[in-house]
């Protein structure tokens, strides 16, 4: 069903994360490499189950989530175009 979704609604999806530089008070605003390959699997695999925030005890509980699979030319969208559309950029 998210597939779905994003597939729905791709020309209104953004893509963004609530994580800052230097942020540790929680795991899942650590802001690196870790977050981002999670993202990644999430968005561009069909990886499954695994977890969602790089800690050891995920602080929403312990849920796993699976890659959507999403297609390149609903990332590319979501990842850069829709911004630059609303943003006005070229």
């Amino acid at each position: 069903m998210a597939r779905k979704f994003f597939d729905k609604y791709q020309d209104r999806i953004l893509f963004g994360t609530d994580a800052v530089p230097h942020g540790v008070e929680t795991p899942q605003q650590i802001f690196g490499e870790k977050l981002y390959e999670i993202y990644y699997r999430f968005l561009e695999t069909e990886d499954e189950y695994f977890d969602y925030a790089p800690a050891p005890i995920p602080p929403q509980g312990r849920w796993r989530i699976y890659g959507l699979g999403l297609p390149d030319s609903i990332l590319k969208k979501v990842y850069h175009d829709n911004a630059a559309r609303l943003l006005g950029l070229k």
